[in-house]
C-alpha cells in the first residue's frame, strides 16, 4: 500500500538482500550462557529502541549453527509474531555480533537505494504502525506477519540526500532522549550504591563510632517492611477514569529501574485497576524476579498485577522505595513468591515480613536529602523525554509525508 503518493515506492522485495527471521537453538533457553554472542528475541525489539534486558547470550558453536539469520550492522529488525508484533528498531553496533529468534525478522535492504535507517523510522511511523497490525490480526488467531508480507510491503524512496536529511532531523530527537536515558541510568546507579554502602554494607557516616549488635547498629530498630508501609488496593472501574488518565501496566514498567517514565492511557483499561497516587510505589508481581519496580511520577492507574505500595509516613518513601527495589529484596521476593496456575506472583503477605535495619530520624533525613534531588532529576529527565518523544512523533509522520520539506 502508498501511503506517500508524492514519492516514488518500491516493494520491499526488490530493493532488499535479506528478508527473513531466525531460529532458537537446540535446546531453547537452556543453552544461555552468560557472556557469548547475542541472541535478540522480541522482548527486546521496540519501536525506534533496542532494549538490552532479558538479552540471551549463546556460545559460539550454537551461533555457528545460526550463522545464516547473523545481525550486520545498521540491519532492521521487525517484530513479526505475537503480542509486540510491528515492533521495529535496529541494534547498537557495540552488540554485534548477534543473532535472532523465530519470532524476530531481518530487513537488509540495498543502502544504495534505501536507508535502513530511513525504513526504520517509516516502519515506526503512526500510519505504518497500524497498517502493519491491521495486516498481523488478518491471517488467523495470533497476530503475524509472514516473509510474503513482508517483501510485498512497499516503501517510500525519494532521494538519499532526501532520506538522510529526515533521518538526521529524527535522530538528533532520538539522541537527545537516548542521552537522557544515561543520565537516568547513572542517578539511578549513584542512588543504589548509596542505599548499598549506607543499609546493606552499614557503612553509614559515622559509622566507625558505632557498635553493631546482631547485625544492626546502636541506636537503629529492626523493623518488617509492613511497618513502613501498606499495600493499597483501591480499585477503580474503567467507566470512572477520565479517558487521559496515566495507565501504568507491567509493559510500561522497566526492569531494573527506579523512574516510571513511560505510561500509557486509561482508554486502554477494560476491566477494574489500582489507583496510584505520585510518589507511590509500584512493584511488578508477576514474575517478580524479572525486577519491575519503580516510583510514580504522576497520579494514575495500574495494572492489577501491579502492587502499590504507600510508605505510612513521607520521610520513609526514599528508604522504601530503594528497599523494595533492591537486589537483595527482590530475591527473597522471588524466592517466596506463589505458584500460580500459569505464572509465578509476588505475596504481599510474605513480602511484608522482610526484616529491615531502619536507622534513627538524623541518619534519615540525611540519606533523603540527597537521593531526594536525585528522584527530582529522574522526574525532570522523564517529562523531557516525554515531551522529546513527542515532539518527534508529531515531526515523523510530516516529514514522511511531504508535508515538512528538508
Amino acid at each position: 500500500m502508498r501511503f506517500l503518493k508524492q514519492w516514488s515506492h518500491v516493494q520491499l522485495a526488490s530493493v532488499c538482500t535479506k528478508i527473513g527471521s531466525g531460529a532458537t537453538p537446540r535446546g531453547g533457553d537452556s543453552v544461555y550462557v552468560d557472556i557469548g554472542t547475542a541472541l535478540i528475541r522480541s522482548q527486546n525489539v521496540y519501536n525506534g529502541k533496542f532494549s538490552e534486558s532479558g538479552l540471551a547470550h549463546i556460545t559460539e558453536t550454537h551461533a555457528e549453527q545460526l550463522s545464516g539469520v547473523a545481525v550486520e550492522s545498521r540491519d532492521v529488525l521487525l517484530n513479526i509474531t505475537g503480542d509486540s508484533v510491528a515492533r521495529c528498531c535496529q541494534v547498537p553496533d557495540s552488540l554485534l555480533p548477534a543473532r535472532v529468534n523465530q519470532h524476530v525478522a531481518i530487513i537488509r535492504p540495498d543502502q544504495s537505494q534505501l536507508l535502513p535507517e530511513f525504513l526504520c523510522y517509516y516502519f515506526v511511523s503512526p500510519l505504518m504502525q497500524k497498517y502493519l497490525l491491521s495486516r498481523a490480526g488478518s491471517g488467523g488467531t495470533r497476530n503475524a506477519l509472514t516473509k510474503a508480507m513482508i517483501e510485498s510491503l512497499e516503501a517510500p524512496c525519494p532521494d538519499l540526500d532526501t532520506q538522510q536529511h529526515i533521518v538526521d532531523l529524527l535522530k538528533s530527537y532520538d539522541d537527545l532522549i537516548e542521552n537522557n536515558h544515561r543520565r537516568i541510568q547513572l542517578l539511578e546507579q549513584s542512588a543504589r550504591l548509596l542505599y548499598k554502602e549506607w543499609f546493606v554494607s552499614l557503612r553509614f557516616p559515622g559509622h566507625e563510632h558505632v557498635k553493631i549488635t546482631n547485625g544492626v547498629p546502636e541506636g537503629w530498630e529492626r523493623k518488617t517492611l509492613g511497618g513502613l508501609c501498606e499495600e493499597i488496593r483501591e480499585s477503580v472501574s474503567p467507566d470512572l477514569v477520565e479517558p487521559d488518565t496515566p495507565y501504568i501496566g507491567l509493559e510500561h514498567i522497566p526492569r531494573r529501574s527506579i523512574a516510571l517514565n513511560e505510561w500509557g492511557t486509561a482508554d486502554q483499561v477494560t476491566s477494574s485497576k489500582h489507583r496510584f497516587r505520585e510518589g507511590e510505589i509500584l512493584f511488578g508481581k508477576i514474575r517478580p524476579y524479572f525486577h519491575k519496580v519503580g516510583i510514580a511520577f504522576v497520579d494514575g492507574v495500574a495494572s492489577s498485577d501491579a502492587i502499590v505500595i504507600r510508605p505510612f509516613r513521607d520521610e520513609l518513601r526514599v528508604f522504601v522505595l530503594m528497599t523494595v527495589s533492591s537486589d537483595g529484596f527482590v530475591a527473597v521476593t522471588a524466592q517466596t513468591m506463589k505458584e500460580g496456575s500459569k505464572m509465578p506472583r509476588a505475596d504481599w503477605k510474605q513480602m511484608q515480613q522482610y526484616v529491615v535495619p531502619l536507622p534513627p530520624e538524623g541518619v534519615l533525613v540525611v540519606f533523603n536529602s540527597i537521593i531526594d534531588p536525585i528522584l527530582q532529576q529522574l522526574k525532570t529527565l522523564s517529562f523531557e523525554n516525554r515531551n522529546l518523544s513527542k515532539a518527534r512523533d508529531i515531526l515523523l509522520p510530516r516529514l514522511m509525508s511531504g508535508e515538512v520539506v528538508v
